[in-house]
């Protein structure tokens, strides 16, 4: 499917950024994982993603028979941006498919939230995104087209409690995302986004995501991680139809390999959901 084109996987250590690019390696992809592979905010409660992990989605890249050319990037740095796409470029000759993924999540209520909550997750998933796509398109406008695929959420269709920050910048993310779709659909250039739902990954797998699901539920958490764990998962597997707490990052890879494909040539400006049922309570 992929015959040697080139994709580039921002967010790439694991999680979603890990499956789609292992995904992108088996359809016969070329595959650039970029990834700060470093602590992005002192403001988030769970474990950073590391060189060990993006080197490890490297191994299972090169195992699945793509190759593979590692790069780490704070997309935040539109200067250290430029400068990973040239490497790109010069490793593979060009770019065909970007998967603008990485992103950050915490939570507060906003009454409570400080300055570094709020403006790390804006600059890190919406203004670090715009800079991967401004970056990107003018590569692929050269090579006479190509594919974006943007991750947003279901926090991005819909309020959250005590994610303001978070909400705010995934929603962000499906305007950037139709607004590119207007804007390079002459240049042959898709645009689309990807709605994870819950994703079983360090990003969700913490207390302070555990605590903010029983709150939405109208409860208080106990601060036992594990106590509030089970929870949190009963109370997922009530509210979503498929009956999973979590939906697994291989669910969302083989929309995003769909979206770079041929296939999916006259699918633009739209959104494509994981969830696990979850988009049954969105409007659209």
């Amino acid at each position: 499917m992929g015959e040697g084109r080139v994709v580039v996987v921002t967010g790439a250590a694991r999680g979603i950024g890990r499956a789609s690019a292992v995904a992108f390696a088996r359809a016969g992809y070329r595959v650039a994982g970029a990834d700060i592979a470093a602590l992005a905010s002192a403001a988030m409660d769970y474990e950073p993603a590391t060189p060990e992990d993006l080197a490890e989605t490297g191994r299972l890249v090169e195992e699945a028979g793509g190759e593979w050319l590692a790069v780490v990037v704070d997309q935040r740095d539109t200067a250290a941006i430029r400068e990973a796409f040239a490497r790109v470029v010069e490793r593979f000759g060009g770019v065909d498919v970007v998967f603008a993924n990485a992103g950050i999540q915490g939570f507060a209520p906003l009454l409570e939230m400080t300055d570094e909550l709020w403006h790390d997750q804006i600059d890190i998933n919406l203004t670090g995104t715009a800079n991967v796509l401004r970056v990107a398109a003018p590569l692929l406008v050269e090579r006479g087209g190509g594919r974006i695929i943007i991750t947003s959420s279901t926090q991005g269709q819909h309020g959250t409690l005590d994610g303001s920050g978070y909400s705010a910048s995934k929603w962000g993310l499906i305007g950037l995302m139709k607004s590119a779709a207007l804007e390079l659909g002459r240049y042959g250039i898709t645009v689309n986004a990807v709605i994870p739902g819950l994703i079983d990954t360090k990003l969700t797998r913490h207390e302070d995501r555990y605590a903010q699901i029983i709150r939405s539920g109208g409860n208080e958490p106990t601060g036992d991680v594990e106590r509030d764990e089970r929870t949190a998962a009963e109370a997922q597997r009530r509210k979503l139809p498929l009956g999973v707490p979590w939906v697994e990052p291989e669910d969302v890879a083989p929309l995003v390999v769909f979206l770079a494909s041929e296939e999916a040539r006259m699918v633009s400006g739209t959104s494509f959901a994981a969830t696990g049922g979850d988009s049954a309570n969105v409007t659209a």
